[in-house]
């Protein structure tokens, strides 16, 4: 069982771009409905896969540097990287399985 990482501007390179397996990273706001949807169904991945994918949440208010870096322009938004480079991503909400099968095209 392995919660997701709470990410800031200080540990985004440590545990995103320089990590060894795929990283699911959610960009989201306490304020926003869609992102309370999601932020369940992100825990249920991170409990699931957690051996294989690092799951990771931006809090966009907190950490406007990111989500500016990434040019995050609605929320939720969910990127995946791969070797340090994004490979995915998509906004609002899916249906858990579809989130699965992006993460699973990248092990």
């Amino acid at each position: 069982m392995t919660p997701p990482v709470e990410v800031t501007q200080d540990n985004f390179r440590s545990t995103v771009i320089e990590s060894d397996k795929p990283v699911l990273v959610d960009f989201w706001a306490e304020w926003c409905g869609p992102c309370k949807k999601l932020s369940p169904v992100i825990d249920e991945i991170s409990e699931e896969l957690g051996d294989k994918v690092t799951v990771a949440k931006v809090d966009v208010d907190a950490q406007r540097m990111l989500g500016a870096m990434y040019q995050v322009m609605s929320i939720p938004t969910v990127m995946l990287f791969k070797d340090g480079e994004k490979v995915d991503e998509f906004q609002g909400v899916r249906p858990k399985e579809e989130i699965v099968d992006m993460i699973s095209s990248q092990l």
